[in-house]
């Protein structure tokens, strides 16, 4: 994890991380940025940056909200299921272990998300408390899609946001909807020009950054009573069911179908 430092952003904090995450900071504020470009697809190491960085801006009690962004065009475009080195298809434990820690941080999270999250996308976006999008942004758990069972605690934090049947909708189908729908639907909570969305994610955390910080902290962890519990059980099993599922003909053909850019041919195999 790297730092930046400007005058508007005085220096933060560092960690050994590969550079995947840049922490920098506006007054009370901080931003996490995810910072492999294009896509910022998502892998251990970087889940692990990214918890390790909200980690450390809990303990940081100057530090009253944060801002989760990305460079690139994609806000995250997903886990990477190409990558030799990532595990990801043999065994996404230890990526989920590190999803799961992001849940039990305190401050609130503003995502600014100007363009795809998608799968593993879709889970860190909900991960913050609120979601400043463009309509030129993309929203898929296409899970299904690529021939298996959602992750990331999705199947608790989706419907929690947007009920069962927008839900079911869109795991069933992998179907992808604009920031103007994900607006209407509950899953972003505000639609900018997408030049602007970082800008409006920063304001808006200024704007809880105002606040009374024991106050606002007390007051999330009331509204969020037990929920990382719920969502870490959620997610154990999901990936029980996932990792039955990885080692099906379905699973494979949908990955090489995504790869292809074609619709998969699935057989129940």
């Amino acid at each position: 994890m790297s730092t930046e430092s400007s005058p508007s952003s005085p220096s933060s904090l560092s960690a050994a991380s590969g550079d995947a995450v840049r922490v920098s900071r506006r007054g009370n504020v901080a931003a996490v940025t995810l910072c492999r470009p294009p896509h910022n697809h998502v892998d251990p190491p970087t889940m692990a940056a990214l918890a390790d960085a909200l980690e450390a801006l809990d303990a940081d009690d100057g530090c009253r909200a944060v801002v989760l962004a990305s460079e690139g065009r994609s806000f995250c475009a997903g886990a990477n299921f190409n990558a030799q080195d990532t595990g990801i298809k043999r065994d996404p434990s230890p990526f989920y272990r590190h999803a799961m820690r992001l849940f039990r941080t305190r401050k609130p999270i503003v995502a600014a998300v100007h363009g795809a999250a998608v799968g593993a996308g879709v889970g860190l976006a909900l991960v913050a408390d609120f979601r400043v999008t463009c309509p030129e942004a993309r929203f898929s758990v296409n899970f299904n899609r690529l021939g298996f069972h959602p992750g990331f605690g999705l199947t608790l934090t989706l419907p929690r946001l947007i009920g069962e049947q927008h839900a079911a909708l869109l795991f069933y189908t992998g179907r992808r909807i604009d920031g103007a729908t994900a607006v209407q639907m509950g899953l972003a909570d505000e639609l900018v020009e997408q030049p602007a969305v970082l800008e409006r994610a920063w304001a808006l955390a200024g704007e809880i950054a105002a606040s009374a910080p024991l106050a606002v902290e007390s007051t999330r962890a009331a509204l969020r009573s037990g929920l990382a519990d719920r969502i870490e059980v959620a997610n154990r099993h999901e990936l029980a069911v996932q990792l039955t599922q990885f080692r099906t003909e379905d699973f494979r053909e949908g990955v090489r179908a995504m790869a292809e850019r074609r619709l998969p041919e699935f057989h129940r195999r």
